[in-house]
């Protein structure tokens, strides 16, 4: 698979690993970001991850003139596009902003494409689409129920590509529904560090261990499941890269379009995440109960059957791989940072 793939949102926590994956899988990459959530020495630690000089172009997705230099000064086969804004809460809070960076952000990015003549697109998505579960694990042909404005968002450029799709054959997508990324890179080098605040449970979970928190919050106990708190599907983000190169190869290889879940289909309750953090970090993390949060369900995880068969993807590294390399990512920052 020789190709030329751009990446946006490729500095961040997704982006940096799916990087990674990419070169290692052949291709020449060109990353696009504006680094309001990522920091600009990563590309210092993926060329020294890969061996290789970066090739970044800072700017933004909503910039149509910017998009269409990058555009025009290379040949690209594909498009990879995370850049977005991608925190539930913050959502709800800013409903406007987010409409205009990931929806009209993505539809200006589609249409500097469709210029260039750059027709396949792995669009990164999210479960949250589905809202409320009726059945579990979640299959892809589940309803879709988008209750805040992130996930609306998402499923408003999904069905942006499906009818791009419709109108013009020529364009291929890859949609990709993951659950909650996790872990770091093996090299410790690349890991979860939001500029802004986490959007997940182990970076909080981290935090307690590095000391920079006093201890983890726990919104409810009296859930229905099998320690009363609530279970989601973690998969490692290295997992869910090689997710993105699958798809990719089912664009360039064979044009074939898909939905798919990037999931382990194993839900991890709260307290099964702490005590595996716990593990990895070789000490007890204190925590407290506290009411439960709006909206918060029992459980939620998905169905990875059909992503394994299209794409012959599977999940390999398991909960105490994501906490281990999540430890080693984290306390290696949090080392460099009192070094003297």
């Amino acid at each position: 698979m020789s190709s030329k793939v751009l990446l946006t949102g490729g500095a961040g926590y997704i982006g940096s690993h799916t990087y990674v994956e990419l070169v290692a899988a052949g291709l020449e990459v060109v990353i696009v970001d504006n680094f309001s959530n990522a920091r600009r020495d990563v590309l210092d630690r993926l060329e020294i991850i890969t061996g290789a000089k970066v090739t970044c172009y800072e700017g933004d997705v909503l910039d149509a003139g910017f998009l269409d230099q990058v555009l025009a000064e290379n040949a690209f086969d594909a498009a990879v596009h995370y850049a977005g804004k991608k925190a539930v809460g913050e959502s709800v809070e800013n409903p406007l902003d987010y409409f205009r960076t990931n929806c009209v952000g993505f539809s200006t990015l589609l249409a500097a494409l469709d210029e260039a003549d750059v027709r396949r697109v792995v669009f990164s998505s999210t479960a949250t689409v589905y809202g409320k579960p009726d059945i579990l694990p979640l299959p892809e042909n589940h309803a879709t129920r988008p209750e805040s404005p992130y996930a609306e968002n998402k499923l408003i450029c999904e069905t942006l590509l499906r009818q791009l799709k419709t109108s013009d054959d020529r364009w291929s997508y890859g949609i990709l529904r993951y659950f909650n990324p996790a872990g770091a890179h093996p090299s410790s080098l690349i890991g979860e560090d939001p500029n802004d605040i986490p959007n997940n449970l182990m970076p909080y979970i981290a935090r307690v261990a590095t000391g920079d928190l006093a201890r983890l919050r726990v919104f409810g106990d009296d859930y229905d499941t099998p320690d009363g708190t609530g279970v989601r599907d973690y998969i490692h983000v290295v997992d869910l890269a090689k997710g993105h190169i699958q798809s990719l190869r089912k664009l360039i290889d064979k044009d074939e379009s898909h939905i798919v879940n990037l999931s382990t289909g194993t839900g991890y309750s709260v307290l099964d995440m702490l005590r595996a953090y716990e593990k990895a970090c070789g000490k007890t993390l204190p925590y407290e109960v506290t009411g439960r949060r709006a909206g918060d369900i029992d459980g939620f995880w998905g169905d990875p059957t059909l992503a394994s068969n299209l794409l012959g993807f599977k999940a390999v590294r398991d909960l105490d791989d994501m906490c281990q390399t999540s430890w080693n990512w984290v306390s290696r920052k949090t080392n460099s940072r009192n070094r003297p």
